[in-house]
């Protein structure tokens, strides 16, 4: 269901529509593009996996474009706070937002109260990193593949709980598409935050959770958790020795968190292709590639097109999810 491969391809992917601006009839302001700081909207607080993403291109598209990229955290209801801000912003590319997967594909679909539309009230510029989901257990569950825990959940329905970090997250929906896909029960416990969650699966007070990869992997590597398999469609570099889940018997499953740039509706083309270029060439630094690699990230860097599509297709992909999990929020 996926758009892109996750295979690493860290080239520009422009269109030549966007590389042939001609600057006849183009607006002065599109012609002189930025003339100031430009700000990068991160919808969450600071310190979690999108700030660091975020900061890490800002600092490199503040090289490109020749003026500084500022990062404000604008944290709240799940990154809908901070996006519904630029949805609101002037469109003319000195506000833009660092999505993900929550304010773009779930949040949509979960809030009742709509504070934004996902494909009417952005510009997209660019998809720039998708980021593994892990399936993880406790070590004392007797059980070493995914394969063994479905027979486990079937022999046993209702007898066993996964952790999440909260009602409505990703990780909440990544658990209830496994359930749907590969045909078992498992009871829901939310908690507030990943990190809570992990500790009472590395206690086994819960003993199943899918995670983000990066807030894992050290856990994993400690022998403290047991990872089962790789949600992306291909094996995670940092990892080669974990299968993925269509490798383990649950053909088609595919989640993980994506960063991607999006700027106000109506932000004129030639600034879009101005942030696009420039958001990209970032993505090439070897020194944004080594960091990537950190985060088992594997870099994107899409036309805004693609992008589009990607978000049509992740809505589409969750939808049913989030309507037969019944999952809905203020």
């Amino acid at each position: 269901m996926a758009v892109f491969k996750t295979t690493r391809r860290a080239g520009l992917a422009l269109g030549a529509s966007l590389l042939a601006v001609v600057a006849f009839g183009m607006p002065a302001a599109a012609q002189s593009f930025p003339e100031r700081p430009v700000t990068l909207v991160i919808p969450f607080a600071a310190g979690g996996s999108t700030d660091v993403v975020g900061r890490i291109i800002a600092q490199k598209m503040s090289d490109e474009l020749g003026q500084q990229v500022v990062v404000q955290n604008v944290g709240g209801a799940g990154g809908s706070l901070g996006a519904a801000n630029v949805a609101r912003a002037e469109p003319d590319g000195y506000t833009i937002l660092m999505a993900t997967v929550a304010t773009h594909a779930l949040n949509p679909l979960i809030l009742k109260t709509k504070p934004y539309d996902a494909e009417k009230d952005f510009a997209p510029i660019s998809l720039l990193v998708l980021v593994p989901n892990v399936l993880v257990v406790n070590p004392e569950l007797p059980v070493k593949t995914v394969q063994e825990l479905v027979a486990l959940l079937k022999a046993n329905p209702e007898q066993y709980s996964y952790a999440s970090s909260g009602n409505g997250t990703p990780l909440h929906l990544s658990g209830e598409l496994f359930k749907s896909m590969a045909g078992v029960s498992l009871q829901h416990v939310p908690y507030k935050g990943s990190g809570p969650a992990l500790n009472d699966v590395i206690g086994n007070q819960v003993p199943i959770m899918f995670d983000n990869l990066p807030s894992s992997s050290g856990h994993i590597k400690a022998g403290t958790l047991r990872a089962l398999a790789i949600t992306t469609a291909e094996r995670a570099p940092s990892f080669p020795d974990v299968p993925t889940m269509a490798e383990s018997g649950v053909p088609g499953y595919e989640t993980y968190t994506w960063n991607a740039l999006f700027a106000p509706a109506g932000t004129p083309p030639e600034i879009v292709a101005r942030l696009n270029t420039a958001a990209n060439t970032a993505m090439k630094d070897p020194t944004v590639m080594e960091r990537m690699k950190e985060f088992s990230a594997t870099i994107v860097g899409s036309t805004p097109e693609e992008l589009a599509t990607h978000v049509k297709a992740e809505l589409a992909k969750w939808t049913p999810v989030v309507k037969d999990a019944n999952v809905s929020m203020d």
